[in-house]
C-alpha cells in the first residue's frame, strides 16, 4: 500500500497548474515500485506555509482519486479538514518514505 501524504498550495491550483497529473503520476509509479494497486490520499496541510482554498485543495484530490480508480487502483481517502490519529509502520527500504515538491 502506497501512502501519499498530500500538501495543496496555491499555486497548485492554477490554471497551467500540472499537480494534479504530478500526484497521479508520482503515486502510479511508487505503486508500481511497490507492487500494489492500492494507494491511500491523505490531506497533510501543515507541511508548508502557503495553504490553498480548503474546498479547492479537496477538489484535486478528489479528482486525483477519481483519476487513479479509473486506473484500476484501489483509492482511500482519509476525512479531509480532520486531525487524524494514524499508526504507520514503514520498512526500512529507500522507497519507504519518499518526499516530492513540485
Amino acid at each position: 500500500m502506497v501512502v501519499a501524504f498530500v500538501h495543496v498550495e496555491p499555486g497548485d491550483l492554477e490554471p497551467n497548474s500540472a499537480a494534479e497529473t504530478k500526484l497521479v503520476k508520482n503515486a502510479k509509479w511508487l505503486a508500481r515500485k511497490w507492487d500494489t494497486r492500492q494507494i491511500v490520499l491523505h490531506s497533510f496541510t501543515h507541511l508548508g506555509e502557503r495553504k490553498a482554498d480548503p474546498h479547492e485543495a479537496k477538489l484535486l484530490l478528489e479528482n486525483a482519486a477519481k483519476r487513479l480508480t479509473a486506473a484500476d487502483y484501489t483509492v482511500t481517502q482519509t476525512p479531509y479538514g480532520f486531525f487524524n490519529d494514524l499508526l504507520i509502520e514503514a520498512p526500512g527500504h529507500a522507497l519507504a518514505r519518499i518526499y516530492k515538491q513540485f
